[in-house]
């Protein structure tokens, strides 16, 4: 009697076990199922703002202290940040991912980013993705070659965003060459691995533009808080443009609203 009341005990036990095992390891791929994803950050600017700074650069400016707010709720609230490998492998494989996944994106490689951002990204634990335009490689307030070759020492990654940001709705037939073709390989150089994530200008794709990164071997693109391709969804990964002056319990309730919480 006392071994079957034990055992009927256990059967929630083992039930949830069991539920949370299943819920981290769907073997489904996007193409079967688009509804469900992980929020995806997308940061430019992380610095103080200056007099000069008009209304869009301080949209996409956050300060140092609302950034580092923004990483401490992350942490406290159980996030962890996943890469776009992690990302990758479980839309195409079921890859598991930890039960709070976050990916965290850097536009643009200012220099404040190598400067301000990634003292704080390493005092939280998270990694993060930059993607790069490389006309500003080494220029005043960009990273430089040798800062973007450390960030992938440290585990981060280093993605594609074109040469000069130009918008993919005005690509000539040049341009695939000029804005894709030799970023990649600039990146590749420096890097010593072949560009596998980009991240659109502006956020905008087109239909040719998604031909085009899928010839030259990208597994993922990302696109900012617009509608998803559904025939190529990896190729329109959706991510959250974090906001100027958002604090940090304004940036989890807009995660939570554009994005299915883990």
């Amino acid at each position: 009697m006392r071994l079957a009341f034990f055992a009927y005990c256990l059967i929630p036990v083992i039930f949830l076990f069991t539920s949370s095992l299943f819920a981290q390891n769907w073997p489904i791929g996007p193409q079967k199922f688009t509804g469900y994803e992980v929020p995806v950050l997308c940061y430019h600017q992380v610095r103080n703002y200056t007099p000069q700074d008009g209304s869009e650069a301080r949209a996409y400016t956050v300060t140092p202290a609302q950034f580092e707010a923004q990483m401490k709720m992350l942490s406290d609230s159980g996030y962890q940040s996943i890469l776009p490998d992690d990302l990758y492998l479980w839309y195409t494989h079921g890859k598991p991912l930890p039960k709070k996944p976050v990916m965290i994106t850097f536009d643009d490689n200012t220099a404040s980013q190598f400067l301000t951002a990634l003292p704080l990204l390493d005092k939280y634990g998270f990694k993060a993705v930059f993607f790069v335009m490389t006309v500003s490689l080494n220029r005043k307030n960009f990273m430089t070659t040798a800062q973007l070759k450390a960030l992938q020492q440290q585990g981060h990654v280093i993605g594609c965003h074109s040469w000069d940001h130009k918008n993919m709705r005005a690509y000539t037939d040049q341009d695939w060459k000029i804005q894709l073709d030799q970023p990649f390989k600039t990146l590749q150089a420096i890097t010593g691995a072949p560009v596998r994530y980009f991240a659109f200008p502006y956020g905008v794709w087109t239909r040719d533009g998604l031909d085009e990164l899928q010839k030259r071997g990208i597994q993922m693109a990302f696109i900012l808080h617009t509608a998803k391709d559904a025939q190529l969804p990896l190729l329109t990964v959706r991510r959250l443009l974090v906001g100027g002056g958002w604090s940090a319990n304004a940036l989890h309730q807009r995660m939570i609203k554009s994005f299915l919480p883990f």
